[in-house]
């Protein structure tokens, strides 16, 4: 039996990305950068990954991320865009 979140986000990943409080991407990964001060040999742990749009981000920008979420679906459309750049990054669930 599947939990309530899994139903909810099962067809999501398609339309995930073109929400609104997603379009705020790079000025958060720009945080995060200046936060860890653009040290490039930290781990990032990406915890509710989604569809990967910042452990996307921050490994275009040079750093080893991780990403992990609940949700199949979300994570299978991580590794889709991930796959798509010839980005390795290590999704979880």
């Amino acid at each position: 039996m599947k939990q309530w979140y899994e139903s909810l986000f099962e067809n999501y990943g398609l339309k995930y990305d073109n929400e609104i409080f997603a379009q705020g991407t790079l000025v958060e990964c720009d945080f995060i950068e200046s936060e860890i001060a653009s040290e490039k040999t930290l781990k990032i742990l990406d915890i509710g990954c989604g569809t990967g749009r910042h452990s996307i981000e921050l490994t275009i920008r040079g750093y080893k991320v991780t990403g992990i979420d609940l949700s199949d679906s979300q994570l299978q459309r991580a590794r889709e865009k991930a796959a798509e750049q010839k980005l390795k990054i290590h999704f979880l669930n």
